[in-house]
C-alpha cells in the first residue's frame, strides 16, 4: 500500500509543457536506490499529494534555459515578471500572486533569503538540476507556510555513475555560457558525489539606441558540491554547498561601474537639468552616466545538511539544517546601498505509518533571518530597512488512503512569528503573532484516465523588504518609512481535473486566492518611500488548461492556455503590469537523429491604466504627452535544433525571441517621467531582442 502511495504521488504531477513522458519521469525517479529512494518508493517520505508541475532536465536543455527564470517561464501557472529595465530584476509569480509570495526550495529545504529571492533568481544556475517541481497554492509545502503563491523546488542531480559533461554556448549580444557536471559513485554505490559549475554572461541591451539600456549586463558564476552518503541500510546524509556570484549593470550604454563611480565622485552634488534631449525619453540620453546607472554585485553562500534515519518499516526521521548568507553592494543612481542578509533554518520531521491507511508526518522547524544594511545617506531622519525575522513552528499531517482511489492529506501548522525593524528610530516589534495555518489536499481517481484534485489552504507572510514592493530602494536617500504591523494572510482554493490517455493528456485547473494586509508601496509628503498595508482584500482568480498529444513516437505537440483576473485592489498593488492572458504552443520533433524544439507564446492585450496606485494612474512623458494605456497582444517564438554526433558529442543551434519582438521597437520605451520624476517601470512587453546561439556538449 505504501508503495502505491508513492507511485500515486508521482502520478499526481501533471505533465508540463516541455516535460518528458510520465513513464520516463518514473524511471528516472527510481533509478537510484539508496536509503532515501527506498523510503520514497515505500511512500515513507511522502510530503503532500497536491497537483505539481514537473520540469525535467531534458526540458530545461531543450529550452536552452541558462537560469531558473528561463527554465520555468512558460510552465502552467507561472509568470516571470521583469520589474525594472535598469537592474533587470525578475519575479516569479505563481497563481497570479506577486513574486515575494513564491518560496524557493532546494531539495525540499528553504535556502533562499528574502533578498536572494529578489536578485538571486537570474543567478540560479540550471546546470545539474535533475528537475524543477512547481506546486501552487498557500501552504503548498508543509515547511513553507509563507509560500502564499506556492513553492518552486530545485532538485539536484544525484550521481548514478562515474562521468562528466561540458557544455559551451555562445551567441550575439554577448551571450556566453560555460557549464560542467562531474559525477562519482564509490564505496559500493553508497557514496554519490555531484560537482557542478556554471558561468554565464549577457551584455546590456539598448534596443532603441537612445543610450540607455532596457535590459542590463548580467554576469553570473555558480559552483556547487553535492554529496549523498549512505551509512548502512538505514542512514543517509546529504550535504550541498553552493557559492553564487552575480554582477548586474544597467543604464548608460557603453559604460561600466568604474566609469560611473568616477563620474559621480567628480561632482556628486551636480545633476543634469535634463536627462534626455527635449526632455523626451524617446530621444538621446544627455545626462551624466551615474544618473541612470544601477549596479548590483552580490554573493550568495548556501549550505545544507540533511540526515535520514529509518528506525523500522513504519518509522523514519529526517533532520535538516541550512544556512544562507547573501551580501550585496549596489549603486542606484547616486544612492549607495550595501546589505548582509543571513538565514538559518532547522527542521526535525518524523514519518510514522500508523497502518496501511494512515501515514502521519509531524515535526518542528525554525527560521532565523536578519538583514543589516548601510547607505551613503547623511540625513538625520534616515531610517534603514534592517530587520530581524524569527519563526518557530510545529506541523502535523495525516495522509489517509480512504480507498484505493481516494486520498486525503490534512495538515495543520502552528507558528509564532516575530518581525522587528531594528533601526534605533523604530522601537518595539512590528509583528509578534501566533497563528494556525491549515491545508487539505484530496485526490480522487475516477478511473484509469480521469483524476480530480482539490486543495484548500491558508498561509501567511511577513512583508519586510522594500525590494519586494515596486523597487522602493530607488528613493532610499531619505530612508524608509515602515508602517507594517500585521502579517499578510491568504486563503487559496483550487480544483484540477486531469485526463491521461495513451497519446493524449490534459489537465484543467481553477484557483482562487484572497489576500489580506497586502503590502503596498507609496510615498509620504517628504517623498520618502512608505511600506504600508492595504486595508482591502486583494483577490486573484486563475484558470488554465494544459494539453499534450503524442502524434507519433517522433512528434509531440503541447499547448497551455491561461487567464488571470485580479480585483481592483490587487491591481493597485502592482507597480509593473503582469500578464493576464497567455497561450503557449510547442512542438518537439525527432527526425533522423535531429531534435527540433519550437515554442511560441502569445500574450493578450491589457489595460495599463488599471494598474498602479491611485497616485500614479498614468505614465507621463515630459510635457503633456500620455503614454498609451492599452498594451497590444504579441507573439514571441523560440527554436532549438540539436544533433547527436556519435556517443559523446552534441551540437545545438537556436534562437530565443526569433523574430526580435521588443517593447521599445514595436511598442514603447519602459522609461517615463511622472510628476517630474524619472522612472523605469513602464514595462509590459519583452525588453531583450533576438538571441541567436550555437553550442556543443561533450559527455565523457
Amino acid at each position: 500500500m505504501r508503495k502505491l502511495l508513492f507511485v500515486a504521488a508521482l502520478a499526481s504531477c501533471s505533465q508540463p509543457l516541455f516535460a518528458d513522458s510520465k513513464d520516463d519521469a518514473l524511471v528516472e525517479e527510481m533509478t537510484v536506490t539508496g536509503v532515501r529512494e527506498r523510503l520514497y518508493q515505500k511512500g515513507m517520505l511522502k510530503d503532500v499529494i497536491q497537483k505539481t508541475e514537473v520540469i525535467s532536465s531534458v526540458s530545461i536543455e531543450k529550452a536552452n534555459a541558462t537560469n531558473l527564470t528561463e527554465a520555468i517561464g512558460e510552465a502552467p501557472g507561472v509568470r516571470v515578471n521583469n520589474e525594472c529595465s535598469m537592474c533587470g530584476v525578475k519575479r516569479v509569480m505563481l497563481n497570479g500572486l506577486r513574486g515575494e509570495h513564491t518560496t524557493i526550495l532546494v531539495d525540499g529545504i528553504p535556502t533562499y533569503t528574502m533578498m536572494s529571492g529578489f536578485y538571486g533568481l537570474d543567478a540560479a544556475a540550471t546546470v545539474g538540476l535533475q528537475r524543477i517541481e512547481v506546486a501552487r497554492g498557500a501552504g503548498a509545502s508543509l515547511i513553507a507556510p509563507e509560500a502564499i503563491g506556492g513553492t518552486i523546488n530545485l532538485v539536484t542531480k544525484v550521481a548514478q555513475d562515474n562521468g562528466a559533461e561540458l557544455n559551451l554556448v555562445g551567441g550575439n549580444n554577448g551571450y556566453r555560457q560555460v557549464s560542467g557536471v562531474a559525477t562519482l559513485v564509490a564505496n559500493d554505490e553508497s557514496t554519490r558525489i555531484t560537482a557542478l559549475g556554471q558561468y554565464d554572461n549577457r551584455d546590456l541591451y539598448d534596443g532603441d539606441d537612445n543610450g540607455v539600456g532596457e535590459s542590463p549586463d548580467l554576469e553570473n558564476r555558480s559552483l556547487t558540491l553535492f554529496v549523498s552518503q549512505d551509512f548502512g541500510y538505514s542512514n543517509n546524509i546529504q550535504l550541498r554547498v553552493n557559492n553564487t556570484q552575480s554582477e548586474i549593470f544597467g543604464g548608460p550604454a557603453g559604460k561600466n561601474i568604474d566609469d560611473v563611480k568616477a563620474d559621480y565622485f567628480s561632482d556628486p552634488d551636480w545633476q543634469s537639468s535634463s536627462l534626455f534631449l527635449s526632455d523626451d525619453v524617446r530621444n538621446r540620453y544627455i545626462g551624466r552616466s551615474w544618473e541612470t546607472a544601477e549596479w548590483i554585485e552580490s554573493e550568495r553562500n548556501e549550505l545544507y545538511l540533511s540526515w535520514v534515519h529509518e528506525f523500522n518499516a513504519d518509522l523514519n526521521i529526517t533532520l535538516s539544517a541550512s544556512r544562507n548568507q547573501h551580501t550585496q553592494d549596489s549603486f542606484y543612481e547616486g544612492f549607495f546601498y550595501s546589505a548582509d542578509n543571513g538565514m538559518t533554518y532547522g527542521d526535525v520531521r518524523a514519518n510514522l505509518a500508523l497502518n496501511d491507511e494512515h501515514l502521519l508526518t509531524f515535526g518542528v522547524d525554525t527560521r532565523v533571518e536578519e538583514l543589516k544594511s548601510e547607505s551613503n545617506s547623511d540625513s538625520p531622519d534616515y531610517i534603514s530597512d534592517s530587520f530581524d525575522y524569527d519563526t518557530r513552528g510545529f506541523y502535523l499531517q495525516d495522509t489517509w488512503t480512504v480507498t484505493e482511489n481516494f486520498e486525503i492529506s490534512s495538515a495543520l501548522r502552528f507558528d509564532n512569528v516575530v518581525a522587528d525593524f531594528v533601526d534605533p528610530q523604530k522601537p518595539g516589534k512590528e509583528i509578534d503573532e501566533s497563528l494556525l495555518s491549515p491545508r487539505m489536499d484530496m485526490r480522487f481517481t475516477h478511473n484509469d484516465q480521469w483524476t480530480s484534485r482539490f486543495s484548500a489552504g491558508r498561509g501567511y507572510r511577513a512583508p519586510l523588504s522594500f525590494f519586494e514592493s515596486d523597487h522602493g530602494i530607488l528613493d532610499g536617500e531619505l530612508g524608509f518609512d515602515i508602517q507594517i504591523s500585521q502579517l499578510e494572510r491568504s486563503e487559496t482554493f483550487s480544483y484540477a481535473l486531469s485526463f491521461e490517455g495513451n497519446k493524449f493528456s490534459a489537465t484543467s485547473s481553477l484557483a482562487q486566492t484572497e489576500l489580506d494586509n497586502l503590502a503596498s508601496l507609496g510615498t509620504n509628503a517628504m517623498g520618502v518611500p512608505v511600506l504600508s498595508q492595504m486595508q482591502e482584500t486583494a483577490k486573484a482568480w486563475v484558470a488554465d488548461v494544459a494539453l499534450n498529444y503524442a502524434v507519433s513516437e517522433q512528434i509531440n505537440i503541447a499547448a497551455t492556455a491561461e487567464n488571470i483576473l485580479y480585483n481592483h485592489h490587487f491591481k493597485n498593488a502592482y507597480g509593473v503590469v503582469p500578464v493576464e492572458k497567455r497561450l503557449v504552443l510547442s512542438l518537439d520533433w525527432d527526425i533522423n537523429g535531429w531534435d527540433i524544439f519550437a515554442s511560441s507564446s502569445w500574450v493578450g492585450s491589457r489595460n495599463l491604466s488599471q494598474y498602479g496606485t491611485p497616485e500614479h494612474p498614468t505614465f507621463d512623458l515630459a510635457g503633456n504627452d500620455i503614454k498609451q494605456q492599452v498594451a497590444d497582444a504579441y507573439w514571441t517564438v523560440d527554436i532549438r535544433v540539436s544533433k547527436e554526433l556519435g556517443d559523446h558529442w552534441q551540437f545545438a543551434i537556436g534562437a530565443t525571441n526569433l523574430f526580435d519582438y521588443t517593447q521599445v521597437e514595436d511598442m514603447e520605451t519602459p522609461l517615463f517621467y511622472d510628476a517630474g520624476s524619472y522612472d523605469v517601470a513602464h514595462i509590459y512587453g519583452p525588453l531583450r531582442g533576438r538571441e541567436a546561439y550555437a553550442g556543443v556538449k561533450y559527455v565523457f
